[in-house]
């Protein structure tokens, strides 16, 4: 965790405006700061990382399809031209509502409203060997980490000569069935096929073996019967051993443990099964809902304040249609964040929220392998081919960046005329915190020269 700065203020600059604090650079926050630009208000930008990311394709930077300065947009370079924006690389360590101060390892900034947008991490469920020694995918720097991860492992591959050694560095689990773990599957399987025999002609094809674990009984549980169905059906014709209807009850970083206590050996291990809300300290337990969320009125407002909201995947709007709150995806978080804008200005001014939330669900699209995918909008579903089309269509236009839109565009045409991917380079190293010795002890990554997460 950042070291608090409890003395100290972040310098801004002066101004009469009132002062809307917004934490995070996600879809949710970069959405409301577009409509708050020069609005009169200040806005001050708080975030650990100086850029914005498109998580939808983590995956594809993870099997060395896209390079990272593809999906991901410097801060800096998104807000040019915002005259009342103030952009300060942050990480937020605790808010206090009774102060409406917001401490930073920087320092700390008072607000007049605050807006937390701070998205959501993967959830381990209580599984702490499993955290330990595995890597998830909602971040650039994850993604980087599977990359290497899985490149090193294939290249101890290689050398090796114990059989049960190989088997378990070509063996390569990952855990959730949604569209990232069916995305990352497919994506595994097809490197398999295509070009590991040109890369590591050591390696036989029948050694890498792809594992997709799923808990429940379908794919694309949030899909229709139809979607999952075809997902299933291409992953099996990739040869990704899918084990439905089975848990995962530990991982010690060389043999995952299955429900009846089966044993997988594997020396990567990619957790997608599932997420949570990512929220600072400060804020009352009662906000909260079981999954981290923090529970908001249908004005985003955070239950029990005024001035606090939060928008996107760590806000939960709970209704009879969403008990659980809405779906953790972009196009909730987009919406609300726009909305809360207008309403933000709106309440400024006039006292009132202009209008309550209503999500406008968009559909749901999941990519498998290369030309194929499923994709549903409304009462319409799409599969195969015309599916990959249009899921193509939908992340090129909503990648952050006309700069971005074209490198992934040429990319990916590149890629429907070849198998080939960019350049499967190990640029750093990387092993999960804590990895298995050979005696079964634990031991730092850090001392087996390897980078922790």
């Amino acid at each position: 965790m950042a070291k608090q700065c409890p003395h100290s203020t972040i310098c801004l600059p002066a101004t009469n405006l009132l002062r809307i604090v917004v934490v995070g650079a996600g879809f949710a926050g970069l959405n409301l700061i577009k409509k708050l630009r020069n609005k009169p208000v200040q806005v001050v930008l708080l975030d650990k990382n100086n850029f914005h990311q498109f998580q939808p394709l983590l995956y594809q930077v993870a099997i060395a399809g896209l390079e990272p300065d593809s999906i991901v947009s410097p801060i800096r370079k998104l807000s040019q031209g915002y005259k009342n924006l103030v952009y300060r690389m942050a990480e937020v360590v605790r808010i206090e509502p009774e102060t409406k101060d917001v401490f930073t390892n920087i320092g700390s900034v008072r607000y007049d409203y605050l807006v937390i947008a701070t998205g959501s991490s993967t959830n381990y469920f209580g599984l702490q060997e499993v955290e330990q020694n595995s890597v998830g995918l909602k971040d650039i720097r994850e993604a980087l980490n599977i990359r290497s991860w899985v490149l090193q492992n294939l290249e101890e591959a290689a050398i090796t000569c114990d059989p049960e050694e190989k088997d378990a560095l070509t063996n390569f689990v990952i855990v959730g069935g949604g569209p990232a773990g069916v995305e990352l599957a497919g994506a595994l399987a097809e490197f398999k096929r295509y070009l590991l025999h040109k890369d590591y002609p050591e390696i036989a094809q029948d050694w890498m073996k792809v594992y997709l674990i799923e808990a429940t009984d379908r794919l694309l549980g949030g899909m229709s019967e139809k979607a999952s169905g075809h997902a299933l059906a291409v992953l099996k014709k990739l040869d990704v051993e899918i084990l439905l209807n089975t848990t995962v009850n530990d991982y010690d970083g060389r043999k995952v443990l299955l429900d009846k206590g089966k044993l997988l050996p594997a020396r990567a291990f990619v957790w997608t099964g599932g997420v949570q809300g990512t929220t600072p300290p400060g804020l009352p337990s009662a906000s909260f809902t079981g999954n981290n969320r923090l529970i908001v009125d249908s004005y985003n407002r955070l239950e029990g304040f005024d001035n606090i909201f939060a928008v996107g995947d760590v806000a939960a709007m709970v209704s009879s249609d969403y008990p659980k709150g809405h779906p953790m995806v972009a196009p909730a978080a987009i919406q609300q964040a726009q909305l809360l804008a207008g309403n933000l200005l709106h309440y400024i001014k006039c006292g009132e929220f202009k209008k309550a939330f209503r999500y406008r669900d968009k559909g749901s699209m999941a990519t498998i392998g290369k030309k194929n995918a499923v994709a549903e909008i409304g009462k319409f579903t799409w599969i195969g081919w015309f599916g990959w089309l249009l899921w193509s269509t939908v992340h090129i236009f909503s990648i952050t960046g006309l700069k971005n839109k074209l490198m992934v565009g040429i990319n990916w045409m590149m890629r429907y005329l070849t198998y080939e991917k960019a350049n499967r380079l190990i640029i750093r190293r990387f092993k999960p915190e804590y990895a298995s010795d050979d005696n079964g002890r634990k031991e730092p990554a850090s001392s087996k020269a390897s980078m922790k997460k």
